[in-house]
């Protein structure tokens, strides 16, 4: 018991004391001694549950409550969806009706399968009868009538093919020109029938839903003498559902190439030479044969063939390669218009070739030109060649010794890339076996990794040992921001403020602002919001170009994901200069322009105002996930129709999650396909 006039100390969590006065020993009854001690408690409680409830974790949202937000999503879609459809019926272009009905059908699939079809057919007849008006009119004016009429056909066959094998194929037969469309005779570009090229982009679409239709139609193509591009895709696809039946593909495939001439069947050379650079398929209990190093992949398409398909084909193309001649001064090496550029293989459309002095190839040098090809193919697989064809090994690299290749150093070269997310570890392991020219940027690669994972001083050790002096101080400097980040308080944002305004342009300052406030999103969000008002402030006035426009989505995009409330507060201005740029369009269109046909604008791209418009709709269908009623106020401020059903149904798609909405992707369109086909209307 304490003595008179003294006080009771009561120590709170907060770390201040409460005293409490105490009166004389014969003064404390038995009352108030309770009552003393209920209010020490009750004060030590209360300063307790504040501190208590900060130890506690954020509490994450039940399964119910994440159903509930999607079913919510999902009624605000398809309710913005009828508007859309409803809205497009007073559109007076074919083209941008077709393209809203594509779109509409391919967001409705899974909730409405009848009307999704319905839709899908009605787009067929819209551009059957494109081509029927085209046919019938004979309308010259426009050399880019027979491209925007495959394109839509493009995107019609490819959307149905993501849910219905049958329907792709039947809509691909039911919308087909009936006169061919002829390709441009004055381009050195690839000429690839239109036809056939959507077929074949249609087979590796199909793999994914339906492999062994796939299968079908892709033996159907070699019987005809076709070797389709995407046959490695249904290969693996087929494989990964029926490994039996993937052999068995895999192994006619094979056998298909080695019953052509390579050399002057530019298809059966491109396949053969994919399957080759792809390296050998990876049984899940046999040793790695692969003749790259572990974990290293060749472009993005993996391996299909097994070990013994692989050894027969590289055989055969070993034969194949050995009759290109070295070149001389009487017999130069031709030009190659698109290449592939040096330090990677290619497995791409195989380029066009040309004499020094214009004009095509005649069939031998097309021949070596091809024998070249195979020659790059099969030099990656030499570990292979050695291991299971030694008595060839010697052929070879003789013939890469007079060709000037024995160290990679003349023909193209495989990309030394851990596939996936790799570590620094796996990254610095590929910059070791990597040729000289590649190591920096797998070294550079390793350091930003190494930083991500943390660790700071293996990124600054790894810049400082491997990477040359510009690389270094880049990487250190980026080091450097992200330490300050870490240790943000007042004074020292004020550092990273005056270090960012030192940077050369504003682009550079705002790739380093949202790349700092990307590093201290997870740990320090208010230093992430300071971060990206100071990114708000440099985009924050009205758009001088299109690349100001991209920084303003960025910038969007970055305060999406730590206040979306801000994201679209950058976002409602340039909307208004939108509507006047689309304005003024209107008044130059057939002058500086051609974005308005009939007096409507064409939803197709093309333009870069009409790119711009399509990455606004992104980035609300992406906002719109957390604020739908304001992305809705914002899409609707567009004044013209054409943009406001352009930027709805991305926030439909965005709603719906049925497309990605990460910057920089596909634009309004359903499908994009970037293939070298140059398309011209016969005279």
């Amino acid at each position: 018991m304490p003595n008179a006039n003294q006080e009771f100390v009561v120590p709170r969590l907060s770390g201040a004391r409460v005293k409490i006065p105490v009166t004389r020993p014969q003064e404390v009854t038995p009352m108030k001694r309770s009552f003393i001690l209920t209010l020490a408690l009750v004060l030590f409680y209360a300063a307790a549950l504040p501190a208590l409830a900060q130890d506690q974790p954020s509490q994450q949202p039940s399964a119910e409550e994440l159903e509930k937000e999607k079913a919510e999503r999902e009624k605000n879609a398809y309710r913005l969806l009828d508007q859309v459809i409803d809205e497009a019926q007073s559109l007076r272009l074919t083209e941008n009706r077709v393209r809203v009905q594509i779109n509409a059908a391919d967001a409705l699939w899974d909730k409405n399968q009848g009307r999704a079809r319905s839709l899908f057919t009605t787009a067929g007849e819209g551009i059957a009868e494109i081509g029927r008006t085209q046919q019938s009119t004979g309308n010259r004016r426009d050399g880019n009538q027979d491209r925007r009429a495959f394109q839509l056909r493009q995107e019609l066959v490819l959307a149905a093919a993501k849910h219905d094998a049958q329907l792709a194929y039947q809509l691909l037969a039911t919308t087909k020109p009936a006169v061919p469309v002829a390709q441009n005779t004055n381009s050195q570009r690839p000429q690839i029938d239109p036809e056939e090229n959507l077929e074949q982009i249609l087979l590796g679409r199909i793999a994914a839903l339906d492999p062994k239709l796939a299968a079908q139609n892709a033996e159907a193509m070699m019987d005809k003498g076709q070797f389709p591009r995407t046959l490695s895709e249904v290969i693996a696809r087929l494989s990964s559902q029926d490994p039996e039946a993937g052999a068995k593909l895999a192994e006619k495939t094979v056998k298909r190439i080695q019953g052509t001439n390579v050399l002057t069947n530019n298809e059966a050379a491109q396949l053969a030479q994919s399957m080759l650079t792809a390296g050998v398929r990876q049984p899940s209990d046999s040793v790695n044969v692969n003749p790259l190093p572990a974990g290293v992949t060749i472009g993005n398409r993996g391996p299909v063939l097994d070990q013994a398909a692989y050894v027969d084909l590289l055989s055969s193309m070993i034969d194949a390669a050995l009759k290109v001649s070295p070149p001389s001064q009487s017999n130069p090496r031709p030009a190659t218009a698109g290449a592939p550029q040096r330090g990677r293989v290619s497995p791409g459309p195989p380029a066009v070739t040309v004499n020094r002095g214009g004009g095509p190839l005649r069939p031998e040098q097309a021949e070596q030109m091809n024998a070249r090809r195979l020659l790059a193919a099969i030099m990656i697989a030499m570990p292979v060649i050695e291991q299971h064809l030694p008595a060839k090994a010697p052929a070879v690299r003789q013939r890469l010794s007079e060709m000037g290749v024995g160290n990679l150093s003349n023909m193209g070269q495989p990309t030394f890339f851990p596939a996936g997310t790799p570590t620094a570890d796996a990254l610095i392991q590929a910059a070791t076996n990597a040729p000289p020219q590649m190591q920096t940027r797998l070294y550079q690669q390793a350091a930003f990794r190494a930083l991500e994972e943390g660790n700071t001083d293996r990124a600054r050790q790894i810049a400082t040992d491997h990477l040359p002096a510009n690389t270094r101080d880049s990487v250190l400097q980026r080091i450097e921001f992200r330490e300050l980040v870490a240790k943000a308080e007042n004074s020292r944002f004020e550092d990273i403020r005056q270090k960012v305004a030192r940077l050369g342009s504003d682009n550079e300052k705002l790739e380093m602002l949202l790349q700092l406030a990307r590093d201290a999103q997870k740990n320090n969000p208010k230093v992430a919001l300071q971060l990206l008002d100071e990114a708000k402030q440099m985009v924050n006035r009205r758009a001088t170009s299109y690349e100001h426009f991209n920084q303003q989505l960025r910038v969007a995009r970055a305060f999406a994901a730590v206040d979306p409330a801000r994201s679209f507060e950058v976002l409602d201005p340039a909307i208004s200069h939108l509507n006047e740029l689309l304005a003024a369009a209107v008044v130059l269109n057939g002058f500086e322009t051609n974005m308005f046909r009939d007096g409507e604008m064409t939803m197709q791209g093309g333009s870069a105002l009409t790119s711009t418009i399509s990455r606004f709709g992104q980035e609300l269908g992406f906002l719109a996930r957390s604020d739908i009623e304001r992305a809705e106020v914002l899409a609707g401020r567009f004044q013209l129709t054409e943009p406001r059903i352009m930027v709805r149904l991305s926030i439909v798609q965005g709603l719906l999650d049925t497309r990605s909405t990460q910057p920089g992707g596909p634009g309004f369109n359903v499908t994009r396909v970037s293939e070298n086909v140059n398309i011209v209307r016969p005279e």
